[in-house]
């Protein structure tokens, strides 16, 4: 759960960034990071969550920062697939078989 979420960039790449609190602006400082730009959340959350609330806050207005929100989004928010192997089906539409039997 996090307290405090945004967008940094580093060697180029703006990313999202989670934190428990805004001393993490000092970390990432000290790490090289550059356009940090922090928020306190309005409750603890999961990253799934914060990550959907980001773009509902100006920073989605930024197309850089919309680019990783959306990449980070994507990650935390997958829609989960499955996968179904087997042989092929051929299924013929209704309409098809009523053309093809008119003929």
């Amino acid at each position: 759960m996090f307290k405090v979420a945004g967008v940094s960039r580093f060697n180029g790449a703006v990313k999202v960034r989670f934190a428990n609190d805004m001393t993490r602006v000092k970390m990432l400082t000290k790490a090289g990071n550059t356009d940090i730009e922090l928020m306190e959340l309005p409750e603890a959350m999961e990253k799934s969550a914060v990550v959907s609330f980001l773009k509902t806050t100006e920073l989605y207005l930024n197309s850089e920062y919309k680019e990783a929100i959306d990449a980070a989004d994507s990650k935390y928010n997958a829609v989960d697939t499955v996968k179904v192997s087997g042989k092929p089906t051929k299924v013929k539409v209704a309409a098809e078989q009523a053309e093809s039997e008119a003929a």
